[in-house]
């Protein structure tokens, strides 16, 4: 959390905190934090927030085992709301959802670090039967080279066929593109991370 001291006092003791994932950026929940839940989650890596309904302290996920583990917490500029950037397990909803604003509010660029993540966890555990375990055992030289396929492949989509035969192509170039990366212990947030500091330096 950054430097600012949260002011409890502007909410009676209470503070919102707005719940986003921090992996793909969608915003999760909005609860409510007392004291006593910002130390809790602080000290547990779990988000708990103060239920109004049952008032008492509440671990999201005690009962259903959907928690949300903690990345960080931040304070907006006036120190009375938290934004709590997390990892869920499970959907955050008690309706399935991902989201308690309902699945349709997830950024579709915020799945690329989803299936970033999942690639990264393939990598890590080689699962039998997955495509990805394939390609990775395959070693870098044939990483590399269905990159250098499906790069061509999207570059005939664009000259020869139609919109949907380029997304697929360009869909199919971006996943392979990950997993090369990953084999070099390179996460896809490294790509964005360059693009941005192209676009601020000009």
């Amino acid at each position: 959390m950054n430097d600012a001291i949260p002011d409890f006092a502007k909410g009676d003791g209470l503070l919102p905190a707005i719940v986003q994932h921090a992996r793909s950026g969608e915003v999760l929940m909005l609860g409510y934090m007392d004291e006593a839940a910002l130390a809790k989650t602080r000290a547990s890596g779990l988000v708990t927030f103060f239920s109004r309904s049952k008032q008492r302290l509440w671990t999201k996920g005690e009962t259903s085992g959907d928690s949300l583990a903690l990345v960080d917490i931040r304070l907006d500029c006036d120190a009375d709301t938290f934004l709590v950037r997390a990892v869920p397990a499970g959907p955050t909803c008690h309706t399935g959802t991902s989201s308690c604003f309902g699945d349709d509010v997830k950024p579709s660029m915020g799945f690329l670090a989803e299936l970033d993540a999942l690639v990264a966890s393939r990598y890590a555990e080689r699962p039998d039967g997955s495509y990805t375990t394939k390609l990775f055992e395959g070693g870098i030289r044939r990483m590399a080279q269905k990159v250098g396929e499906e790069g061509v492949e999207a570059a005939l989509a664009a000259v020869a066929e139609d919109d949907d035969a380029l997304i697929g192509e360009a869909a199919d170039l971006v996943f392979h593109l990950m997993v090369v990366l990953r084999a070099r212990g390179i996460g896809f947030d490294a790509v964005a991370g360059k693009l941005a500091a192209r676009h601020t330096s000009g």
